[in-house]
């Protein structure tokens, strides 16, 4: 479910560098909530998502998902 959503929403931003950011704080927040539910803490939920947010919204090609229309 959080991989569906942090690819969905990574595609965010026109350009590349835009997608990373946009996915990169996204995944950091999930990380942030997740890391703490599950004991992992908070700090390190948040690298490990923003991590995979910023390298998923990287990889987004903008025409793939366009939550605009």
């Amino acid at each position: 479910m959080l991989t569906g959503s942090l690819t969905a929403l990574a595609g965010c931003g026109d350009t590349t560098g835009q997608r990373a950011l946009s996915g990169g704080a996204i995944g950091a927040g999930g990380g942030a909530i997740l890391g703490a539910v599950t004991g992992m803490g908070a700090g390190t939920g948040a690298l490990i998502g923003g991590a995979a947010g910023a390298v998923t919204g990287a990889a987004t090609n903008k025409n793939q998902i366009n939550l605009g229309n």
